[in-house]
């Protein structure tokens, strides 16, 4: 019995390693397009009540945010519409879908054990919303998400001693150098890359 040893070519090895590196990337355009997109809604909902609530006498300037429901909807769409239309979905893709669809599901949770104490949630939806934010900076390495999720927390200490009068306007702040900014970084990134 011969024992055959089979050499591989530098065009096959380059392009094993090729396959293996794009396995662990991650397509970051998804990901900008839903930093902005959650950023202005929630800049938009938070500024909303918070001028409803300092301009009016409309007893539950909290209803804004139930425009986050159909927002859900349509980051959902997005999402499963594009990824149906990627050609690879690597590791990293369906780690960063999974942080951000876990951060969903604990949210929920969150709004419901709280219900009964919504005026004082918007520190504890700001540490959680940092969690996310600083593992997708690692997943997609992007430094200026990763600080964008410690300013999520450091905003929501500040928020937590600064009570709730100053909360709504803490949410803007937070979720401008969370997602507002790294999510234009990031498509000026993307945008940069395909140059």
């Amino acid at each position: 019995m011969e024992n055959e040893e089979k050499m591989m070519t530098g065009e096959e090895s380059l392009r094993i390693i090729t396959e293996m590196i794009n396995k662990t990337k991650v397509n970051i355009s998804q990901g900008s397009f839903h930093l902005l997109f959650w950023g202005w809604l929630l800049t938009g909902c938070s500024l909303s009540e918070w001028l409803i609530t300092k301009f009016s006498s409309y007893p539950h300037p909290y209803y804004v945010w139930f425009l986050v429901i159909p927002g859900s909807f349509v980051s959902v769409i997005y999402g499963a519409v594009n990824g149906r239309k990627a050609k690879v979905h690597t590791y990293a893709d369906m780690l960063y879908m999974w942080t951000w669809i876990g951060f969903l599901f604990t949210a929920i949770a969150l709004f419901i054990v709280q219900s009964d104490k919504m005026e004082n949630i918007t520190p504890y939806i700001l540490l959680l919303a940092g969690l996310p934010t600083f593992l997708s900076g690692f997943i997609v390495k992007f430094k200026p998400l990763i600080t964008g999720g410690i300013c999520f927390w450091v905003i929501a200490i500040l928020v937590h001693f600064a009570g709730p009068s100053l909360a709504l306007l803490g949410t803007p702040l937070a979720v401008l150098t969370g997602y507002l900014i790294p999510g234009y970084m990031l498509k000026n990134k993307i945008n940069h890359d395909k140059i």
